[in-house]
């Protein structure tokens, strides 16, 4: 293949790959290869990284350390696929995330080995809160998003997404509303519990509460501590079962490994995926309480259920980022950054708001086709950045945790910049 892509070159994914595809129609290039928090295009252009792979790559591209423990591995005969046998690797994963992440949290959730992807924790936490509680509605709530396969499609809001199913069904979920889904001056969490406690509100008992603590495409809605609380408080009151979405804002996109650190709260089940593995390997699990944890052998299981080769690289993640404080302070020193510079992008938009938290925040711009074309022009100078929200309204900034802070203040530099070509109001320098 040609090192510069020629037309044939691009004709092949339009010829052969489905009209599904969608992040290539806003990034019209060849992508050759990736380094930290940079990629590369076959035309020899370099481009700072603010997608990092919907977060599957918090910490950056091709880590070293992650690589060359991968490459080690695979040179030596490692297991490659293990099904769910005892392995080495599994066991070297296991014990780090106990020692590192469970036990200082005194948390003693089980682990369980879900299939590759954040919709398969998902199913298999509502699967097994419908076991435990024999109730089988689930209450979701407004703008959520937790997968594609059907019964985590079921719990997600996005009207496009859900058509995908082609008419079929999507039942058992009530619909409840996110905080400030009303405004910030109505209290949803007193809502749900008059709808939980009147016998004739059509809600029927849940066997589960599932919620994202940060909305990653449903408009980076960041739910308060408070809020968080209460809707914990009424799980344990009615017997339902708190599942914790942290598929896109755990593992320090939101500050902290989960997002509900320092809330005060401990969830029943906790779904992980995404950035698990350390480098973009399809690796997912379930935590999940050890008294819920009935499951018959193999009741629920999947071909791919651990991924050998994540165990590998998540385990230097676990050892390399968060055997002690110091990359929880860097995320809150880039959290800053990041903060401040959406501030000053706020301020030339009438209307515009900064929404989200720690390393996973954005401005909503009121419209889709602006927060588009802002998009359009970053990448045009460099910068891969995407939108999300109900109409795809808000900027979302999510680049490598590890992104060094001279090149995250140089691609929040080109981003304040495409906010100003496409609104001519300029932004005024700190």
């Amino acid at each position: 293949m040609s090192t510069v892509p020629t037309a044939e070159t691009k004709a092949i994914f339009e010829r052969r790959e489905s009209a599904v595809r969608s992040y290539c129609r806003s990034f019209d290039t060849v992508f050759t290869k990736a380094q930290g928090s940079t990629l590369f295009d076959a035309e020899g252009r370099e481009y700072t990284d603010f997608l990092s792979g919907c977060s599957s790559l918090n910490y950056g591209h091709n880590d070293p350390d992650m690589k060359a423990a991968l490459i080690e591995h695979i040179s030596n005969d490692g297991i490659a696929h293990g099904l769910d046998m005892y392995t080495e690797p599994k066991a070297a994963f296991l014990e780090a995330f106990e020692r590192i992440v469970l036990k200082p949290r005194g948390m003693d959730h089980k682990v369980m080995m879900t299939g590759p992807t954040g919709t398969n924790a998902v199913e298999a936490a509502i699967k097994l809160a419908r076991k435990v509680t024999g109730r089988t509605n689930v209450i979701a709530f407004t703008n959520g998003f937790h997968g594609m396969t059907l019964g985590a499609l079921a719990l997600t809001s996005n009207s496009a997404k859900r058509a995908g199913a082609g008419g079929v069904s999507l039942n058992d979920v009530t619909r409840m509303p996110y905080e400030g889904a009303f405004g910030q001056d109505v209290d949803t969490v007193k809502q749900i519990g008059m709808m939980l406690e009147n016998p004739s509100s059509g809600v029927d008992m849940p066997a589960a509460f599932i919620v994202e603590l940060v909305q990653g495409e449903g408009g980076l809605n960041a739910a308060s501590a408070e809020w968080t609380r209460g809707i914990a408080a009424l799980a344990k009151k009615h017997g339902i079962k708190l599942i914790i979405d942290d598929i896109q804002a755990g593992l320090g996109r939101s500050g902290s490994f989960f997002s509900f650190d320092e809330m005060g709260i401990e969830p029943d089940m906790v779904t992980l995926a995404k950035s698990l593995s350390g480098m973009g390997l399809p690796f997912a699990c379930l935590l999940l309480r050890p008294e819920d944890d009935i499951w018959t052998p193999a009741e629920h299981n999947g071909t791919f259920r651990g991924n050998t080769h994540g165990f590998v690289t998540a385990l230097v993640a676990l050892e390399k980022f968060w055997a002690d404080d110091k990359f929880t302070r860097e995320i809150a020193e880039k959290s800053k950054v990041l903060t401040e510079a959406l501030d000053r992008i706020v301020k030339t938009m009438p209307g515009a708001r900064r929404k989200g938290r720690g390393m996973m925040q954005g401005v909503d711009v009121g419209s889709g086709e602006l927060a588009g074309h802002i998009c359009a022009e970053a990448f045009r100078n460099g910068l891969v950045i995407e939108t999300s929200g109900a109409h795809d309204e808000v900027v979302k900034v999510l680049a490598p945790l590890t992104t060094p802070m001279a090149q995250f203040k140089a691609g929040l530099a080109t981003l304040e910049a495409a906010a100003e070509a496409c609104t001519a109001t300029p932004i005024a320098a700190e």
